[in-house]
């Protein structure tokens, strides 16, 4: 299974950090956002990794290069000046993420999620599989509702998306190259009863504001000491 991590935003909430720097090269414990998660998926067994970039992406292809220093394979999905959003460039990057299933995990969380459990999570008829976390104090309402593995369509209480899931390719089926968001396709798969979900109850955070990579900063730098 192939993974992809996304680094193509813009990082508006974390300015001024991210005026001369893109998001996922932003220091947390003495490593780039971005590395932790390759750390994690080279951990998992994951070796083929595809990163989209966008705003100054070739800062992102200088630090990263090739992926041998993370023990994986990185190829880059161009989306140009302008950011795609998720569903945008999951789509664009379809061509070198293949024919298979793929896991995607957004690079402004930080998470001790298993990454080597979802390469058996998507069931033969699903499109895709999300990790579902607490909602956090910054997305009270959440996102998604899940009843008994599946991803419901319903009233009920809602939890926050991970920003971790498996996806088919089959998914972005009638979609076009451009910006577009990937919830639509998930709400319109989950009404078809073709998404499942579980819920993740370890470590997670969105990095999404300077204080929030300070805290996250300060607590790994104490956990490594």
């Amino acid at each position: 299974m192939k993974a992809m991590v996304l680094a193509a935003g813009r990082g508006e909430r974390m300015r001024p950090l991210t005026l001369d720097r893109p998001k996922p090269l932003l220091d947390a414990g003495g490593l780039p956002l971005i590395a932790h998660h390759l750390n994690a998926l080279a951990m998992a067994g994951f070796r083929d990794v595809v990163v989209n970039v966008s705003w100054l992406g070739a800062q992102i292809e200088a630090a990263l290069g090739d992926g041998a220093r993370y023990n994986v394979r990185i190829a880059y999905s161009d989306e140009g000046p302008e950011p795609l959003e998720t569903g945008g460039g999951i789509y664009r990057a379809l061509p070198l993420l293949g024919p298979a299933p793929f896991l995607v995990v957004n690079g402004d969380i930080w998470t001790d999620y298993p990454y080597a459990k979802l390469r058996e999570s998507l069931l033969p008829n699903d499109l895709a599989h999300l990790v579902l976390v607490e909602n956090p104090d910054h997305n009270p309402d959440g996102d998604f509702v899940l009843r008994e593995g599946r991803i419901v369509e319903e009233s009920g209480e809602r939890l926050t998306f991970s920003g971790v899931g498996v996806y088919r390719p089959e998914l972005f089926d009638g979609c076009r190259d451009g910006v577009f968001k990937l919830a639509p396709l998930l709400r319109a798969a989950a009404r078809q009863g073709r998404v499942g979900g579980e819920v993740h109850d370890g470590e997670w955070l969105d990095i999404g504001t300077p204080q929030r990579l300070a805290e996250l900063d300060a607590r790994l730098r104490r956990g490594s000491r």
